[in-house]
């Protein structure tokens, strides 16, 4: 893809997080080399401007003498690259250079067209720079992750080639690229941003995306283990509230349930109301729905935003020093994404404790005939249940909290890199409480035969039974759990009909 940064889509960064190759587009690489033309005019004609011939943070009134630019832009890099933890994953790593790409691309970062070169390198290279997870508070840009991925272009630290680990120096050969020198404003230009925290939501939206769409594919398949009605999904519900996830979300499961003979088969039985956690599968998947589609807006805007400092208009060669750099809106949209999704796992976990409890589903308990004998799935309830409890201390909101770094000079901090770890791990471990779930399901539809569930139900069984067979008798779990759960993550069970936009 040729990439326009004032065009950006959700379903373009999608993409992206999924893979595809792409490079900045020829207006793009115009406006970065008019940017840069400008720093160097601004530079020779003597003015002072943060960060370019100025120290930083507190250090913002040193006057920094014009043979030793370059020093200061190399020491700023390796002085910020302090950060501690595991490495980013490498999808992340790439839609975050992808991401800094986008912003430079706007033109009013000053760097020059060679520093867009040398990320390309990489991501043309499957080069992934390891990136240590944590460090970041989310303002002055995510300064540690930003500066481990320019020190690797600089030929400081490790790169990654698939499952190669290699000194920067030596990766940067096997490019072809010299280890890259920097020039006025540039180091700034580059740790400046918020990329690391974005493309760490943009992670945990499109694993919940894929979630979200398994559950609704459980929820529905439960529904009918469970014999449950159809009613509460009318349609005429759900337009009389007006909550348009709602509305997608009754309209999804209903769809789903069409031509179900297990649902025909108890129209007229005498059970009045479902538990919650079966009908008003509308009302709270369809407020989490609501939430990742506004968490969805705000990424999408700060995937190709300008977010380093101080900014630069080619126009009229000047540089204005601003807060673009504060993450705040991240940090939102990631604890949305944390809260809706860890919803989804929990009103998940209560349908599946429903369908293992002979009192509450009229099935055998915990889904086995020989129970005593046997413990069916009475752990592996237990197991979604740890997740959802973990989920939920998990989801305490990261944005509420602030802490002063640089002597005081930066007082109020995002901490959104640490909302958007937080989200991805609520998708994985809510991905593993579907895959109960649609284990649990898969067994109560097993019972109903001869009476079939609805041909898109039938694929979502079949897809269920392709990692965990039906059982009988118990066997080792946690092998199909782990199976089940990474199919989710896959995208391989979707109900479609609630994609994001």
């Amino acid at each position: 893809m040729k990439l326009n940064p004032e065009n950006i889509s959700l379903d373009i960064l999608r993409r992206l997080w999924g893979g595809a190759d792409a490079r900045l587009d020829d207006a793009s690489m115009h406006r970065v080399a008019n940017s840069a033309a400008a720093v160097e005019r601004i530079v020779a004609g003597g003015e002072t401007v943060y960060g370019v011939n100025t120290g930083f943070g507190l250090l913002a009134s040193t006057r920094i003498p014009g043979d030793r630019l370059a020093e200061l832009q190399t020491n700023l890099i390796l002085s910020h690259s302090a950060g501690l933890g595991n490495a980013l994953p490498r999808r992340v790593t790439r839609l975050m250079i992808i991401l800094k790409l986008l912003g430079l691309g706007r033109g009013h970062s000053g760097v020059r067209p060679l520093v867009i070169d040398a990320l390309q390198r990489l991501i043309d290279g499957g080069a992934m720079p390891l990136i240590p997870s944590q460090g970041s508070v989310g303002a002055s840009g995510d300064l540690a992750p930003l500066a481990h991925l320019i020190s690797a272009l600089m030929g400081y630290g490790r790169i990654c080639f698939g499952d190669e680990v290699l000194p920067a120096t030596a990766a940067l050969e096997r490019l072809g690229l010299a280890p890259l020198q920097l020039g006025p404003k540039e180091g700034l230009a580059l740790i400046n941003g918020t990329q690391a925290s974005t493309a760490l939501a943009l992670d945990a939206l499109f694993q919940g995306e894929r979630v979200f769409a398994a559950a609704i594919a459980a929820g529905a398949l439960s529904v009918d283990a469970l014999k449950g009605s159809a009613k509460p999904f009318d349609p005429r519900l759900s337009e009389l509230r007006g909550q348009p996830g709602q509305i997608r979300v009754a309209a999804a499961i209903a769809e789903l349930l069409e031509g179900s003979e297990i649902l025909t088969s108890h129209i007229k039985c005498s059970r009045v109301q479902d538990p919650y956690s079966f009908r008003c599968q509308p009302q709270v998947m369809g407020a989490s729905l609501d939430l990742l589609q506004n968490a969805a807006r705000t990424l999408t805007i700060e995937a190709a935003a300008v977010t380093d400092n101080p900014i630069v208009f080619a126009d009229d060669d000047t540089a204005i020093s601003g807060g673009n750099f504060h993450a705040q809106p991240v940090a939102f949209a990631a604890d949305t994404i944390a809260i809706a999704l860890c919803e989804v796992g929990s009103i998940s976990e209560r349908r599946v404790s429903v369908l293992v409890d002979p009192k509450m589903s009229g099935l055998p308990a915990f889904l086995t005939e020989d129970s005593g004998v046997n413990s069916g799935l009475m752990i592996p309830q237990v197991t979604a249940a740890a997740l959802v409890s973990e989920n939920k201390t998990l989801a305490y909101p990261a944005s509420v909290d602030s802490i002063p770094t640089s002597a005081g000079q930066e007082d109020h901090v995002s901490m959104a890199p640490i909302a958007a770890r937080k989200a991805g791990e609520i998708a994985r471990n809510a991905a593993g409480v579907i895959a109960v779930e649609l284990m649990a399901a898969a067994e109560g539809i097993d019972y109903h035969a001869p009476l079939k569930t609805s041909a898109r139900l039938q694929a979502i069984h079949a897809e269920v039974r392709a990692h965990s067979p039906h059982f009988t008798a118990d066997r080792y779990w946690a092998d199909e759990m782990s199976a089940l759960q990474s199919a989710v993550l896959a995208g391989e069970i979707a109900a479609g009909g609630v994609a994001f936009s």
